[in-house]
């Protein structure tokens, strides 16, 4: 799929990190992404940060998003970002958490590198807004 301007469509993986097993948003935003334009791959339920890594690295994402509602957050984001580092990927994936991530814990995901993070009441229209300014697309 390609854009109006020849370039390819953003490329986004909507993953479900760990035991969480409320998939209903993810499931929301993939459809959403696709309706904006967006070529998205989901990676399904119960993946471990190592998979979806793989999946991030193999399938040449722009952007993860990454749904989490278990409150594992602060164990799980930081393996999948070290993974994307131990790959080269960091920096040309812009990474997303949505989902139920305390105030007091943000700001360390923030310094890891998520770039930003939508919990409950984030409207559609900002998350595709934010994506479509911030995905790395010089590849």
């Amino acid at each position: 799929m390609s854009t109006e301007q020849g370039q390819r469509a953003i490329r986004c993986l909507v993953a479900k990190v760990g035991l969480d097993g409320h998939d209903r948003g993810a499931h929301v935003i993939a459809r959403a992404f696709r309706d904006a334009g967006f070529e998205v791959i989901y990676s399904g339920l119960h993946k471990s940060p190592e998979e979806i890594v793989q999946a991030a690295v193999q399938e040449d994402v722009d952007v993860l998003g990454i749904s989490i509602l278990s409150g594992a957050h602060d164990t799980l984001v930081p393996k999948i970002i070290d993974g994307l580092e131990e790959y080269g990927a960091l920096e040309d994936t812009l990474i997303l958490v949505g989902g139920i991530v305390p105030e007091e814990d943000r700001d360390e995901l923030y310094e890891l590198g998520v770039a930003e993070i939508f919990g409950p009441g984030s409207s559609m229209e900002e998350t595709i807004e934010f994506v479509r300014e911030n995905a790395p697309r010089d590849r």
